[in-house]
């Protein structure tokens, strides 16, 4: 129990340097993400291919699987957009409402009732990002780059939605490899919209980048799932939920710690992330709650 939970919380501290990495990384964001999606299928077709575990995907669930690739994409374009604009701590604090997104689009998807507590604390967490919004309205690019994290977030919240339709059909090496290898085919796709609108579009990583990459990819997307499949071998889904709503704190805290964001921010900010925090918090001591059943606990986690 105790390597799970240190395997757990390695996996989160892992992620919550993405936001870092993105910040250090000169690329533009759809580049940036283009290269990162190139870099975790390869590594996990490598490891899909040493050790034999191909399997074949449903007909019915290649749509689905398609579609949260592609969303996947977008969504990491929009989150490493959030940090070109503004900064990562605010690109974080934004996407720590995907969770209160997903409670209130879950419904739509999985024909279920609607919980008055989740809607309000989604007006809770909406706040907070107003908060920071009108706090930084008179910066363009900060407005812009809040813009792109809470698109990040709603679209963390869709693909997650739909992702756990097929989350326990396959195993989770199979469905990382075919959803990155689907963001990069949307990606090269749209590569020559970029190309064209801005066409001094730097496409070929400096050696630092390149370094980066391989970390961001390979640490962070492919080891840190590594350690999180295995510790959930070990600890309930309620336990990884908690461990994994602290990755926007460790990344923020990252961010201070590399890039002294927190000469950047205005107290407006520490108001609307307390107010997002506090809606994640009373979130988790809902799905911890004695009386929530098994299968609303697991539903809730939202653990793919």
């Amino acid at each position: 129990m105790k390597k799970a939970l240190l395997q757990i919380h390695a996996a989160v501290l892992l992620w919550g340097f993405t936001g870092v990495l993105g910040r250090a990384i000169d690329l533009s964001a759809p580049v940036l993400v283009w290269y990162r999606m190139l870099l975790t299928a390869v590594f996990m077709f490598v490891i899909l291919q040493y050790r034999k575990q191909w399997l074949s995907i449903g007909r019915k669930d290649i749509a689905p699987m398609a579609a949260v690739g592609s969303l996947m994409a977008l969504h990491w374009v929009a989150f490493y957009g959030s940090i070109k604009f503004s900064n990562a701590s605010i690109a974080l604090v934004c996407l720590s409402t995907a969770s209160i997104f997903t409670s209130l689009l879950d419904p739509f998807v999985n024909k279920g009732k609607h919980d008055i507590y989740e809607l309000l604390l989604g007006l809770l967490a909406l706040a907070g990002v107003f908060l920071i919004y009108h706090t930084y309205r008179m910066e363009q690019s900060y407005v812009l780059g809040i813009i792109f994290g809470v698109i990040a977030a709603i679209l963390s919240s869709v693909f997650t939605v739909i992702n756990k339709r097929i989350a326990n059909r396959y195993p989770a090496r199979t469905i990382v490899f075919y959803e990155m290898s689907t963001g990069l085919v949307l990606l090269t796709l749209l590569m020559p919209i970029q190309l064209f609108y801005i066409p001094d579009t730097v496409i070929l990583p400096s050696a630092m980048d390149w370094v980066w990459l391989v970390v961001l990819s390979l640490c962070c997307t492919v080891w840190a799932q590594s350690l999180a499949i295995n510790a959930l071998k070990h600890i309930s889904s309620f336990t990884a939920t908690l461990s994994v709503n602290l990755e926007p704190v460790y990344g923020i805290v990252l961010a201070f710690i590399f890039f002294k964001e927190n000469k950047e921010l205005h107290s407006g900010f520490y108001a609307g992330m307390a107010l997002i925090c506090l809606s994640v918090v009373l979130q988790t001591i809902r799905i911890l709650r004695p009386k929530a059943s098994p299968g609303y606990i697991k539903e809730k986690a939202g653990i793919d």
